[in-house]
């Protein structure tokens, strides 16, 4: 997407997760003064409760006939990770019916074109991004580890492999010396496993928020707590509504609030079928986990990762509601899937959050066609951290109506109807 850019002075980002602090940073780089507003709730939100994991081999969006066809093993009824809640019916039946259809081959093979297209670009673009904030340190580029615990799970989990797209990434077997580490770590013996490379992660998903958080109020940007209660549109130019009443207005308004910016857009005649994915976690403070890549327990739908923060492992892909009571079934899994493996859960505090998830897998990039000085950055599912520093630089080029590195077409919201 090119054009001309936004035609007068200052930026606001509405929300300061880690998709909207990289975008705001981006774009303060660039010399546009740019606020975010956000309610300052990041302990509850994506950014801060990530498995931590620069995942640049989900090149297949989870909206896909495969998926479809392994749902049923993968419920958490069954020992998976993929949760339904009942009393959430109406919240993610809609949503299902139109991930069925942008599960049909044709919309498979274009989405997944589109996703790996990005991807391409996601890791070079985080170490743009932790080099001009001064936080090199807390990206690690050394891959990831994923280990089966059962031979049939290895002879299907590499066929699986094998099979799917995975970009600029790349596995092979295990090393022998990195199995007997995990095993050594889990007093357990492993069937087979791969290490992938061309991924990386964070050393400390919250560190690496704060960092740059400090890097963008150190280049004169400007936090604002509070809520965007609307956005209102008058001329063809949008501005924020505040909840305690404050107007504000601003060259660009880019809306990247996660589950809350289809609400924002609604209005505005915008469709974003979005849903509240939820994720669980336990970490533990006290640990002897070595600084080493995060490792998947397939079999167990749960990734294990060495923060400076603490161990932590992460699982669950639970469609429901923001406002929903957490599920205290979920930890209980994590629970016993740790006394398995012998980690030091026990004490370990618990956490739920949302990914913000549209029904492709897809997120949306792009400007709104109701006003000339709005732009959106959002529904990232599991790839918000992945795609955050690549997400800033591509908002960056859209404020300057420059040609953007990739084509940014399959993630308008027009897909979903016109506004």
């Amino acid at each position: 997407m090119s054009g001309a850019g936004f035609i007068r002075p200052g930026a606001i980002v509405i929300g300061g997760g880690i998709v909207g602090v990289s975008s705001a940073l981006a774009l303060q780089q660039r010399g546009v003064q740019t606020t975010i507003i956000d309610p300052a709730m990041l302990s509850r939100s994506a950014s801060f409760g990530n498995a931590g994991h620069i995942a640049t081999e989900q090149v297949e969006p989870l909206a896909s006939p495969g998926a479809l066809r392994s749902l049923p093993r993968r419920l958490f009824s069954r020992g998976g990770a993929a949760a339904f809640p009942v009393r959430d019916i109406g919240t993610w039946l809609p949503f299902g019916w139109r991930l069925l259809r942008a599960a049909r081959r044709d919309r498979f093979v274009a989405g997944t074109a589109a996703l790996k297209g990005l991807l391409a670009h996601a890791l070079p673009a985080w170490h743009r991004l932790v080099r001009h904030a001064g936080c090199e340190s807390l990206l690690a580029d050394d891959g990831h580890y994923i280990v089966w615990e059962r031979d049939a799970a290895v002879k299907a989990g590499l066929e699986a492999w094998r099979r799917a797209d995975t970009g600029t990434a790349r596995f092979a077997d295990i090393a022998r010396e990195d199995a007997a580490r995990i095993e050594a770590l889990t007093s357990r013996q492993f069937a087979g496993g791969i290490r992938f490379s061309g991924t990386a992660r964070v050393r400390d998903p919250g560190g690496l928020h704060e960092a740059l958080s400090r890097a963008f109020a150190a280049q004169g940007g400007h936090w604002q707590r509070g809520n965007a209660a609307r956005i209102l549109v008058s001329g063809n130019e949008a501005r924020v509504a505040l909840d305690r009443g404050e107007h504000l207005s601003a060259g660009l308004i880019l809306v990247a609030a996660g589950v809350a910016s289809a609400d924002l857009l609604a209005p505005l005649g915008h469709r974003a079928p979005i849903i509240a994915e939820r994720g669980y976690h336990l970490q533990a403070a006290q640990h002897t986990w070595p600084d080493m890549p995060p490792v998947v327990f397939e079999e167990r739908s749960m990734i294990v990762s060495r923060f400076e923060s603490g161990l932590r492992a992460a699982s669950f892909v639970e469609f429901s509601r923001v406002s929903r009571p957490p599920d205290p079934r979920k930890w209980q899994r994590l629970r016993a899937h740790a006394r398995d493996l012998q980690l030091p859960m026990e004490e370990a505090r618990e956490w739920i959050g949302v990914r913000p998830t549209l029904p492709d897998y897809l997120p949306a990039i792009g400007r709104s066609a109701r006003a000339n000085n709005l732009a959106y950055a959002f529904g990232h599912q599991h790839l918000g951290l992945t795609l955050a520093a690549i997400t800033g630089e591509l908002v960056g080029a859209v404020a300057a109506g420059e040609p953007a590195a990739v084509d940014l077409a399959p993630f308008s919201l027009a897909r979903f109807g016109p506004a």
